[in-house]
This record gives structure tokens, sequence and C-alpha cells, in this order.
């Protein structure tokens, strides 16, 4: 189904089958999510299964705005500096779990953390305030391949595992969320994105750059290997070696595709996933090349997710 607005009718009919224990893949700002009852431990496992994704691997969980974190999480001072500063929008918080929390346990893959974010768009907006609960979703794509920006991405990689599409053309971001984790005396950015470590730390002060156990997460993004197109990546191309497309940025001649020739990083981020998808054909190429981005900014996230898809699988 395709809606460039928000569609009640199509509303109504998603949050139906969320409230039956289906799946429905929902735009956000970042990429398409695959939404399910985050209070329903069948739905949940649902998204692990359609996903094919790591049971130790936990999901972000969505909310429509910072009030429905109190049945949820244990938030502090920083949560209510954070939520009005960046809800909604692409920044999920990482924090000590409610033990009474209605939320599906294996949401968070057995720790005792959980991971929430308000979505700034308006379809999940209105799916959430139609469901009137959480929704657990991760990226509407098989585990550890490139991230959806767009319905069709959707609906290649997850077929018929999917009960419901609903389809608002590419998104705005590009990237997934920012993970901040509020559970150290240290905030700490587990994965880089949008909302980036500088306005975090005029914001906070203090921000680390942190990691997890990739055996045990407390957020998405922390496997070595993710986001992963098949075929190889080559980072921080000059030029491309005979097989290869060029995946460009700023002055790349010759590139197959340019993630943005004025060199924008916030327009790279939203083609990212788009061009790898594009330039993934192993029938005209025997890898990737991708030129240099700048690490500064939005540039940050962009070569995490190009280290990640590049990395041994």
């Amino acid at each position: 189904m395709t809606s460039s607005v928000v569609d009640p009718e199509l509303i109504a009919r998603a949050a139906d089958v969320l409230k039956r224990g289906g799946l429905v893949a929902f735009p956000t700002e970042t990429v398409y999510g695959l939404g399910a009852d985050a209070t329903s431990e069948a739905a949940v496992a649902r998204v692990f299964a359609a996903k094919g994704r790591p049971a130790f691997n936990p999901l972000i969980v969505h909310v429509r705005d910072a009030g429905w974190v109190a049945g949820i999480a244990q938030p502090d001072g920083r949560f209510d500096a954070v939520t009005r500063a960046f809800w909604p929008g692409p920044l999920t918080l990482v924090m000590r779990r409610r033990p009474d929390t209605p939320v599906a346990a294996a949401v968070s893959a057995g720790k005792d953390t959980v991971a929430v974010r308000a979505p700034d768009h308006p379809v999940a907006r209105a799916l959430l305030d139609a469901v009137k609960r959480p929704l657990a979703a991760p990226s509407a794509n098989p585990s550890g391949r490139v991230s959806p920006t767009t319905a069709g991405h959707v609906r290649e990689g997850l077929g018929a595992a999917v009960d419901l599409v609903i389809d608002a053309g590419p998104c705005r971001v590009g990237l997934e969320s920012t993970v901040l984790d509020l559970t150290r005396h240290v905030p700490a950015i587990l994965r880089p994105g949008a909302i980036t470590r500088e306005q975090l730390q005029a914001l906070l002060g203090q921000v680390d750059i942190g990691a997890d156990d990739a055996a045990a997460p407390s957020s998405p993004g922390q496997l070595p290997s993710h986001y992963a197109p098949r075929l190889p990546l080559r980072l921080n191309a000059r030029d491309r070696r005979p097989g290869e497309a060029l995946l460009g940025f700023a002055d790349s001649p010759g590139a197959d595709l340019n993630l943005s020739p004025a060199g924008d990083l916030a327009e790279a981020a939203a083609n990212l996933f788009a061009m790898l998808r594009a330039l993934d054909d192993p029938a005209r190429f025997s890898g990737i090349a991708v030129a240099p981005i700048p690490a500064v900014g939005l540039g940050v996230a962009i070569n995490d997710r190009l280290a990640r898809a590049a990395a041994p699988r």
C-alpha cells in the first residue's frame, strides 16, 4: 500500500494488524522499520524470525513521546534534557528497564537495559497514536544486510514475511538513529547517527564514544559486520580497480554514482544505502570502491556504516 501522506484508513488497518500480533513495515525519518507490538513476546519473536536476527541482538522500542517511557525504563535528569532537545528525532536512548515493564523480555535480549526512541515521521507517529502501545522496530531488512530506505527495499528483502508495508517514499535521513547509553556515569555513543557527538556534548558535557560486547550488545548497531551488500567494499578509494563500481563523494570523476557531488554529508547519508543497493550487482561488478568521506559531523556515522559493511563476514 502506498501513502505519501498520513492515510487514516491505512493507519487503522496497520494498527489492527499490529494489535493482532502481525508485522508492519513503516517509514521513519531514518530507515524503514519492521514493527511489532513490543508488549507481545510472540510478535517480537516474529521480528527476529523474519529478519533472521540473532536472539542476542536487542531491538529498539519506538514510543510516541517521552511520557510513554516512564512505564518502560528508568530515566534520569539527562533523559529530560536530551528528549526536550532531540525528540522526536533520530536519537535512541539506552536506559535501565523497569522490572515491571510490559515490554517483552526478548526486546532486551536478556539484558536489564532497553533502547527507546520517538521517531520524527508523521506516518510513524500516527501509527503509534493508533496502536496506543510501544512498537519494537528494527530496520526492515534481513539481518546484517543493507538497511531499507524505501518500501521497495523492504519488499525486496523480506517479501511475504511482512503482513503490511506502508509506503511513504524515501526516508529523509537515511541512516539509523544515534544510540546514546545513559546507563553510564558518563553517557556514551554506542552508534553514531544524525545527532552528533558535538550536539550532545553541547547539552550534556562530556560524551564518550563507547562500545558494547558484540556477543551481548545492549543496542543495535554493535555487530562488527552489518549493513553489508553482497559485493565486497573497498573504502577510501581514490580510483577504481578493474571490475569495480565506484561510489563517489564530492569531486569523483567517473563515479558510477555519487553520494553528493556538492560534498553535502546530509545528502550523502540520505543516499548511502540506496546507492549501495543500486551498485550491488554481481552481474556487472566484482566489488564496490567507495571514495573517502570526511570523518566530521554526519560523516562519522557514514564511515561507521561503511566500515561495518566492509568488515569480514
